[in-house]
C-alpha cells in the first residue's frame, strides 16, 4: 500500500542513488528516444524523403487550413462552433478558431466584390447563394496547408486526448477503488477535474475537423515524460507529497506501476483513435452531403 502520510524524504541522495530508480528512468526514457524517432520521421525536413513518400505523408498526415477551426458538418456555422469553443474549450482553440472565421469572412467579401465588379450590379446574397458560396470558399480553403499554429493547435488537441485519457483511467481505475490512501486529496475538484475534462473534450472531438495520425501519439508521449521529470526535479529540491502516489520512488513496486503507466500509453491514444473512426464512420452515414474532409 502507498501512504502518503509517511512521505519519504525525496531531498536525500539515498532516495534517488538507487536501482528503483535507475529503472524508472529507463521506462521513461526509452518511450521517450522512440517517440523523438517518429517525431523526425514523420514530421521531420522532407528533403531526405523521395518525391512519392513525401507526398504519400502529406495526404496523410498534413493538416489543412481550414481543418484547424471549421466543424465537421457544414451544416453547424463557423460562428456557432466560436461560440462554443469560448464557453468549453482552451483559450488557444477560441483565438484560432476566431482567426479562421475572420479569414472565412474576409476570403467571402473578397469572392462578392470581384462577382459584382464583373457583373456592374449590386444584388444582395440570398441565404442559398450565401451558402453556396461558402461551400465553394470552404472546398477552396481545404487546398491550402494549414499555417504553423493550426498544426501546434493539432498536436495540442491529439497530445490532451491522450492525456485526458491516461490520467482519468489511472484515477477511476486504479487510484480511487484499489489504493488505500490517508490524506490523499480526493476532493469534490479532484473528481471534478477527472471527469468534466472527458466530457468536454468528447463534445470537442464531436465536432472539430481535426485528423488523429497514429504516429503523433509521440508529442503525447514527450508530454508524460516532461511531466515524471517536472515532478522529480520538483522533488530534489523540495520533499513534498506526489499528486499521483505511484510515482513514489520510495514505494516498492515503483518500477512495475512505472512500467504500467508507460504501457498503458498505447491503449488510451487507440481508444480515443477508435472513438475519432467511429466518429467519421457515423458522420460519413447520417450525413452524407455535408460532411467534410471524406478521404
Amino acid at each position: 500500500m502507498m501512504d502518503p502520510s509517511l512521505p519519504s524524504d525525496t531531498t536525500s541522495l539515498d532516495y534517488w542513488m538507487n536501482w528503483k530508480f535507475l529503472l524508472c528512468l529507463i521506462w521513461v526514457l526509452a518511450p521517450t528516444i522512440m517517440a523523438l524517432f517518429l517525431i523526425w520521421k514523420y514530421e521531420g525536413p522532407t528533403n531526405s524523403k523521395t518525391y512519392k513518400e513525401a507526398n504519400r505523408l502529406e495526404k496523410a498526415w498534413s493538416l489543412y487550413d481550414c481543418e484547424a477551426w471549421m466543424p465537421c458538418v457544414k451544416e453547424i456555422h463557423p460562428a456557432w462552433w466560436t461560440f462554443m469553443l469560448v464557453i468549453f474549450y482552451f483559450a488557444f482553440g477560441s483565438v484560432l478558431s476566431a482567426y479562421g472565421l475572420f479569414q472565412h469572412h474576409k476570403m467571402f467579401t473578397v469572392s462578392s466584390l470581384d462577382l459584382d465588379a464583373q457583373q456592374a450590379v449590386y444584388v444582395p446574397l440570398n441565404n442559398e447563394d450565401l451558402e453556396n458560396s461558402s461551400s465553394q470558399q470552404g472546398g477552396t480553403c481545404f487546398l491550402r496547408s494549414s499555417a504553423f499554429w493550426g498544426y501546434v493547435f493539432q498536436v495540442l488537441f491529439q497530445m490532451t486526448a491522450g492525456a485526458v485519457m491516461l490520467t482519468d483511467s489511472v484515477y477511476w481505475i486504479v487510484i480511487v477503488p484499489f489504493l488505500t490512501l490517508i490524506d490523499y486529496p480526493k476532493s469534490f475538484l479532484t473528481v471534478l477535474a477527472h471527469s468534466l475534462n472527458l466530457v468536454l473534450l468528447l463534445g470537442d472531438t464531436a465536432l472539430n475537423s481535426l485528423r488523429f495520425p497514429w504516429f503523433r501519439i509521440s508529442y503525447f508521449i514527450l508530454l508524460t515524460a516532461f511531466y515524471v521529470i517536472f515532478e522529480w526535479v520538483v522533488h530534489v529540491c523540495v520533499s513534498t507529497w506526489w499528486p499521483y502516489p505511484f510515482l513514489d520512488l520510495s514505494t516498492e513496486y515503483a518500477p512495475l506501476w512505472y512500467l504500467v503507466v508507460a504501457l498503458l500509453h498505447l491503449p488510451c491514444y487507440s481508444i480515443f483513435a477508435l472513438v475519432v473512426a467511429i466518429k467519421y464512420c457515423l458522420l460519413t452515414r447520417w450525413f452524407p452531403e455535408s460532411y467534410r474532409f471524406l478521404r
